[in-house]
């Protein structure tokens, strides 16, 4: 799938990443409409399908951030729901509601997102300090 998704070699654009989040959410959304009717699943259900959805919706507000910090603080919260996401895709499969079998592209999928999310905020950080405006002067 990343190599469908890369028009520009090894980069990624924008406009990938906001297809392959969204992609990454419909999916959430029916592996939790597939979940069996019980308690347990329908409680890690809901929880999945909060975080992993919100990863992509956190995505799109990044890319209209006022600001640089703005931007790299959304993009924080994007890597911090692919985590928790990736927690609750664990217990579904742990607790056997789920097979790791079934999971498992899934779970690749938002270890994918996570990285390119890390990378893609650690290149942020790393302009943001080079910014002429970001450099402190001594007086």
């Amino acid at each position: 799938m990343i190599s469908d998704l890369r028009k520009r070699g090894d980069k990624m654009n924008q406009s990938d990443l906001k297809d392959r989040t969204k992609s990454f959410a419909l999916r959430i959304i029916r592996l939790s409409a597939a979940l069996p009717k019980s308690r347990e699943a329908d409680i890690l259900g809901r929880q999945l399908l909060r975080s992993g959805t919100s990863i992509g919706a956190n995505y799109r507000e990044a890319l209209r951030a006022s600001s640089k910090r703005h931007f790299i603080s959304t993009l924080e919260i994007c890597l911090r729901e692919g985590d928790e996401t990736i927690y609750w895709l664990e217990l579904l499969a742990d607790s056997e509601i789920f097979t790791q079998k079934k999971l498992s592209n899934l779970i690749d999928e938002c270890n994918q997102l996570v990285a390119i999310l890390t990378a893609t905020v650690k290149s942020a950080k790393s302009n943001n300090t080079k910014s002429p405006a970001n450099r402190q002067t001594k007086s």
